[in-house]
């Protein structure tokens, strides 16, 4: 099992997104990379809402995974994704694996090829991470018309897809 953490806006609808994913074993949301430990919501630490993944590489891929991730964000928007505006709500790749980087970094390269604007997708090493209060966990299993960014139509694709 490998994990990842990724920032992509309200940390809801990712976290019910991937983990719909065939090989995600495990999600949790919280607050990475911020400036002290312990970050809670609404608090001026300078985290990132991110959800923590874990997945088993022989079944979703990590590239695979980046490809699903950049689908449900915008990732030329600086701090913002759908109504969420703030550094809080920024993208982000924090791996805990050097090994990771360099699939991250050509899965980018490849992305901005199909761009126009350059990414602000952050990337870096997992510094700090705390998990997020009670009442965020697994938000739309427990609140099904709650509040998402990412399209609907994106949760049924990713509980369909298979690396190629």
């Amino acid at each position: 099992m490998k994990t990842i953490y990724l920032a992509g806006g309200c940390f809801w609808g990712l976290e019910k997104y991937v983990g719909l994913v065939r090989g995600v074993s495990s999600t949790e949301v919280g607050y990475a990379n911020g400036s002290r430990d312990n970050a809670r919501y609404g608090d001026d630490s300078g985290y990132a809402e991110v959800v923590k993944i874990e997945y088993d590489p022989a079944l979703a891929p990590l590239p695979f995974l980046l490809g699903l991730y950049y689908d449900a964000i915008d990732p030329t928007s600086l701090n913002r994704q759908g109504n969420d505006v703030g550094a809080e709500y920024r993208t982000g790749i924090y791996y805990t694996d050097p090994a990771d980087k360099p699939a991250i970094e050509v899965s980018l390269a490849e992305l901005q090829k199909g761009l126009t604007a350059p990414i602000a997708i952050e990337v870096g090493p997992l510094v700090r991470y705390n998990a997020a209060e009670d009442y965020h966990q697994d938000y739309l299993d427990k609140n099904p018309g709650g509040y998402c960014h990412i399209p609907r139509k994106l949760f049924d694709a990713a509980a369909a897809a298979k690396p190629e």
